[in-house]
């Protein structure tokens, strides 16, 4: 290689701008390039929710925590948000790929290497400042390199992004956990993917220089005219005011609506597991493969809406239809909650529906908001794509507020409900036993010695309720012994709330997806004020 030619790429990785609109093989390979950045961003952000009941009980924590983490963790994402609009000044690649770097160090190598619950809770944060930064940054380029009459499969793509990264850790986490039981190794595999990713980002990721992509471009045609304006391009006036020509109706509104649109699917991103182990009693691997045909409909309908709405012409149909049958789907989902009897594959065909239909809304709206934005300005795309990110990150972060007080059973049924597993796994015959004696036989067996009437008041229960004569109703009772001091102390402290909050847990979900279906309803008038013809 030449010396001349060596500069020049070691330029190029500093300053990635390109002078000159590229042809459609380079666009597209840079498009693809920016999903496979969102995927592996959003596999390491969404590891976390595969293997939460391991978490909570590696580190001891409540639910309660869990969800404080997540609240936190999202509020700080809305900042960085916000300050990802700097964007539109400093540029959107260099951000993509130092977040990336950065990202990927934290999931692979200091999550699982977190020495407590502080510590963990730290690191988890920090990565969701990053996250919230290039969930502005990739939309962004994706549109810089997509004309509006491809926009709706451009946006389609990156929509893959969240959607295959959530796929990635469900289908590595249900074939892997059987074999590596450490919650540590899925953080290892997502943060090992997340940085070969990263190095191909430095390498060859770039974007549109501040003349070309701030412009709109409705064709590929128009690439001439576009480079024709881009030298007289005054970007100071363009960058004037920028949070004050986009905070608008059609930004802020349309940004809300998808928000509580969107509650379902951040739900299945951080309860799914615990949803399914807790109130069904899967295993998290089950759990995990059921949410593998979860992502797969959503990649399969954001890919094929997109397309759609491009060959159309159309946007809001698209929108309004998905967001509907979303409705019907989620309500329907809400009425398993309760019914123990639902099998997994009445599970597989609900949410495999509820996903298509919410994935096929989902890429039409993110192609009309981006138009909305450049009809404004096109010089603040990143802005408004900013403001949308920080409304999203806020009204997530409520709802993470509000679920604890809807789903209040889950919190004991998390906390203890792990533990009390492992006891009855290790002494099920005690543990059986304990639990069908009345709490004044017990307290009257625990003294010392065992008060007479409380023998012969267990003897008689364990005899009738399993079938046994007086010799083996007392070799049953002697049995007791063998269950170790701490964890019958655990039974008798934590058995009977788990137990109650397992009864009411099932009703308590239903109410929350309810919720969720209210979000969808509340998001379809919001697609009004966005851009978009509702014939072709």
């Amino acid at each position: 290689m030449s010396e001349r030619r060596l500069a020049r790429w070691r330029s190029g990785l500093v300053h990635r701008e390109l002078a000159a609109y590229p042809g459609p093989l380079r666009r597209a390979g840079l498009v693809l390039l920016v999903v496979a950045c969102t995927v592996v961003l959003y596999q390491q952000q969404y590891v976390q929710g595969a293997v939460s009941p391991s978490v909570l009980t590696h580190f001891g924590v409540s639910f309660r925590w869990y969800l404080t983490l997540i609240v936190v963790t999202n509020l700080l994402g809305a900042l960085a948000s916000l300050l990802a609009g700097l964007a539109d000044r400093v540029g959107r690649a260099n951000l993509v790929v130092a977040g990336l770097a950065l990202h990927a160090l934290l999931t692979a190598f200091a999550i699982p290497a977190a020495p407590n619950a502080l510590g963990y809770g730290t690191l988890v944060a920090c990565s969701g400042i990053v996250e919230g930064a290039v969930l502005v940054a990739t939309p962004a380029l994706v549109r810089d390199f997509s004309p509006q009459v491809r926009r709706g499969t451009a946006m389609g793509l990156w929509t893959l992004g969240p959607v295959l990264g959530s796929l990635v850790v469900a289908e590595v986490a249900s074939n892997t956990l059987p074999h590596l039981h450490a919650w540590q190794d899925q953080f290892h595999i997502a943060g090992l993917t997340g940085a070969a990713v990263a190095l191909a980002a430095f390498l060859w990721l770039r974007e549109l220089s501040p003349g070309l992509r701030d412009q709109r471009m409705r064709s590929a045609q128009e690439r001439a005219l576009v480079e024709a304006r881009a030298r007289g391009i005054d970007l100071g006036e363009a960058l004037r005011h920028p949070w004050r020509q986009m905070a608008r109706t059609d930004v802020l509104l349309p940004a809300f609506g998808v928000s509580v649109f969107l509650l379902i699917y951040y739900a299945a991103v951080a309860f799914f597991v615990i949803y399914f182990t807790s109130v069904f009693g899967y295993s998290q691997a089950e759990a995990n493969s059921l949410g593998n045909w979860f992502w797969a409909a959503d990649a399969l309908a954001v890919v094929v809406s997109g397309v759609l709405a491009d060959r159309l012409g159309v946007r809001k149909p698209l929108v309004v239809g998905g967001a509907l049958v979303a409705v019907v789907m989620t309500l329907v989902f809400a009425s398993r909650a309760t019914d123990p009897t639902t099998t997994p594959l009445t599970f597989v065909l609900i949410i495999s529906v509820l996903s298509l239909s919410r994935g096929f809304a989902y890429a039409p709206w993110m192609a009309a908001f981006t138009e909305t934005v450049e009809q404004r300005n096109p010089a603040l795309v990143a802005t408004g794509l900013a403001i949308w990110g920080w409304v999203l990150r806020l009204v997530v972060a409520a709802s993470f507020l509000v679920l604890p007080l809807v789903v209040s059973a889950v919190t004991p049924v998390t906390t203890y409900g792990p533990t009390l597993a492992a006891i009855r796994t290790a002494y099920p015959e005690q543990v059986a036993t304990l639990e069908v004696l009345p709490p004044a036989v017990r307290a009257g067996l625990r003294t010392n010695p065992p008060e007479a009437p409380a023998v012969s008041a267990a003897l008689a229960t364990i005899g009738t309720r399993f079938h046994l004569d007086r010799a083996q109703a007392l070799a049953r009772l002697l049995a007791l012994r063998q269950l170790p001091a701490a964890d019958r102390a655990y039974l008798q402290a934590h058995g009977a709330a788990v137990t109650r909050a397992r009864a009411r847990a099932p009703g308590q979900w239903r109410t929350w997806w309810w919720i969720c279906a209210g979000g969808q309803l509340v998001f379809i008038p919001t697609v009004l004020p966005p851009r978009g013809r509702w014939r072709p």
